[in-house]
């Protein structure tokens, strides 16, 4: 089976909670990974809070083209209790 994310909400900061077609979710801190030309400009949160889930590729995308493997995510991922 694949990994995909199948849904995706703004929690606070760059944080957001995750769930993957597995059943996991969680929470996933994002801003150590928000640096150079294509993630950088991320830091900005309105433009941070511009994310959608994509139906296509099924992971978390920005309007400015990045975009963050489910595997990757996956591995960031905090797992509440």
């Amino acid at each position: 089976m694949f990994l995909h994310v199948s849904e995706a909400k703004y929690l606070y900061g760059y944080t957001l909670w995750l769930r993957f077609n597995d059943g996991t979710e969680g929470e996933v801190d994002l801003e150590p990974e928000l640096n150079g030309e294509v993630f950088g400009p991320l830091l900005d949160p309105v433009q941070f809070q511009t994310f959608r889930v994509d139906p296509e590729i099924r992971t978390v995308v920005w309007k400015n083209g990045a975009d963050f493997a489910p595997e990757f995510l996956r591995d960031c991922l905090r797992v509440l209790a």
